[in-house]
């Protein structure tokens, strides 16, 4: 058959009609003119890049300058994944090797294929030249007033030093606690395991102040923490008798701690309840010379309630929003109608509400059809303009600050609301958490849980010993400042730590706009008597740095910090 048929081969291995094709294209390939023969030859020069690779579809004068091979496939052309890799590096050797001085032109289809080559194996993440910016870095970390759940501790030197604390080391812990004894460590400690000050003062450190008190359930968190107490025991759920009980030993511990706040005895507490998170500040911390708080997440109905009591309030981030689109316009004119949070009594709202309906339909007047228009009545005007106002609710933007005499309205406002307390769930009848780092009338004594691990890591020749320290509870600003000052003194100044946050009162850390510039000698004589470090006290006097966000991650190496917020 082979004989009747002369391009026939039986084993399809060199059919001679397809090596008459080939010498028709390599005669081809020379006839082709001078003006093209840069690329031809920028492309013969880098390996794996042949003169027939397929074109793009479309693409202009670089896919008609050259044939399409009917034989390559993806797998032997420049843009497989496979050649990109291998002979990439070979590509710009080729061009350093081959140019003896001179760069070669590329055309336009080139130099974007190969710049679309390099940002996809570099993965196109950052632009060309610019890097990621550094983490900070500073001899102090920024407060941080959300409150954390967890914090994960890890050293390249072991924690046993916080492990079987002895009976007289507890007790001389919990004794330096009530009694509000400064913590004074050597800058550098060689041996901390045999430290006895350093076993107290991190027995010190734990220490937190809880109302109310119940082993069997878990009061803190309180916003969505209704799956882990079902099935729990409550029997206040349904006696109302028991539930007044409970509220009126709750206010006289709020009132208590209040008080404290006030006369400077107790720098913060927290009132936790299943809706939202209360800050209270005493005068002199986070910049303000009067006392503070501020609530989140909060809705148009708490808002309203709070508005009708006579509590005076802004919305620090939705004005300060609202300031700085006011600076970056170009109108000169004043605006005519304002934010209406500090009107107590809503007649206010209701002037502007008609003045601007009067604005919204003198165009009808001036055509002559106002008459034969129905007016839409004031209840569907307020709720129009309420409707910005709904939407902030259980969002960051939401928080509430209140200040000065306004917390005494606020702190009688909450005795006497009854939406406080949950009414029905695992919640129900069960007053809210209130936590301090003082003592006061009610209050519980409670400690974190500390516990220390010890792993092995794999690292590129060997394996290294890695040490972690685990503490779980409410850990409140003062107490992450605290354990990182210990942790400095035993860690000799390397360690890391990450920052599990109870996201609801991430927003604390955010400018309240309203800040002051303290002198801060005779605020830290006045706030003498909080028990606290000096550096600790130092941290929280400094108004409020990370915004809506709160620390995520902290770094100390040679005795300097980096975070991540």
């Amino acid at each position: 058959m082979a004989e009747l048929l002369p391009g026939y081969s039986p084993s399809f291995k060199k059919p001679a009609e397809i090596l008459r094709l080939k010498r028709r294209r390599r005669r081809h390939s020379e006839e082709i003119p001078q003006s093209s023969g840069t690329t031809l030859n920028l492309a013969s020069r880098i390996p794996g890049v042949r003169p027939f690779s397929p074109g793009r579809p479309g693409g202009g004068d670089c896919s008609r300058s050259r044939r399409r091979n009917p034989f390559a496939n993806i797998e032997n052309t420049w843009g497989s994944p496979g050649k990109r890799k291998v002979q990439g590096n070979e590509a710009f050797k080729a061009e350093d090797t081959g140019s003896a001085g001179k760069e070669p032109t590329l055309s336009p289809c080139h130099s974007n294929r190969l710049f679309s080559i390099l940002v996809k194996d570099t993965g196109g993440s950052h632009p060309v030249g610019n890097s990621p910016e550094p983490p900070s870095k500073a001899a102090e970390f920024p407060t941080d007033w959300s409150i954390k759940t967890r914090l994960l501790f890890t050293s390249s030197l072991p924690f046993t030093w916080t492990d079987h604390l002895k009976a007289q080391e507890e007790a001389q812990g919990f004794v330096q606690h009530c009694r509000a004894a400064a913590i004074s460590l050597p800058s550098n400690i060689q041996e901390p395991k045999s430290s006895t000050e350093l076993r107290c003062a991190f027995q010190q450190s734990l220490v937190y102040w809880l109302h109310p008190s119940f082993p069997w359930l878990q009061l803190f968190p309180r916003i969505g923490a209704d799956r882990k107490m079902t099935g729990k025991t409550n029997p206040w759920s349904y006696d109302e008798a028991l539930q007044q009980i409970l509220m009126s030993e709750w206010a006289l511990s709020f009132t208590s701690l209040y008080n404290l706040v006030k006369t400077k005895l107790c720098p913060y507490f927290y009132i936790c309840t299943y809706q939202f998170t209360i800050l209270f500040r005493a005068p002199g911390i986070a910049g303000s010379d009067v006392v503070t708080a501020v609530v989140s997440p909060t809705t148009r109905g708490l808002r309203e309630a709070m508005r009708k009591e006579g509590i005076e309030f802004s919305l620090p981030l939705v004005d300060g929003d609202r300031n700085l689109k006011q600076k970056e316009s170009e109108s000169s004119e004043p605006e005519t109608t304002k934010y209406h949070e500090m009107d107590c009594s809503g007649n206010g709202d209701e002037r502007h509400i008609e003045s601007d309906e009067e604005e919204g339909f003198s165009w009808l007047e001036e055509m002559g059809v106002r008459d034969k228009i129905k007016k839409p009545d004031t209840i569907s005007l307020k709720l129009r303009k309420e409707k910005n106002e709904v939407k902030l609710d259980h969002k960051p933007e939401s928080l509430v600050l209140v200040k000065g005499t306004n917390t005494f309205t606020l702190l009688n406002f909450l005795i006497n609301c009854k939406s406080l307390v949950a009414a029905t769930g695992p919640q129900a009848g069960l007053p809210p958490t209130l936590l301090s780092p003082v003592a006061f009338r009610g209050a519980t004594m409670q400690t974190l849980k500390a516990r220390n691990v010890s792993v092995k890591t794999q690292n590129q020749t060997k394996y290294e010993d890695k040490f972690s320290l685990e503490i779980t509870g409410p850990v409140m600003p003062h107490t992450l400042h605290l354990l990182t000052f210990l942790l400095k003194s035993a860690q000799k100044g390397s360690f890391c730590a990450t920052l599990f946050t109870h996201e609801p009162t991430a927003v604390f850390n955010a400018g309240t706009k309203m800040e002051r510039i303290i002198n801060k000698e005779p605020v830290c004589k006045e706030l003498a008597n909080y028990g606290l470090h000096p550096l600790t006290l130092d941290q929280l006097i400094q108004p409020p740095l990370l915004g809506k966000s709160s620390l995520q991650h902290l770094e100390m190496n040679n005795n300097y910090y980096m975070w991540k917020s």
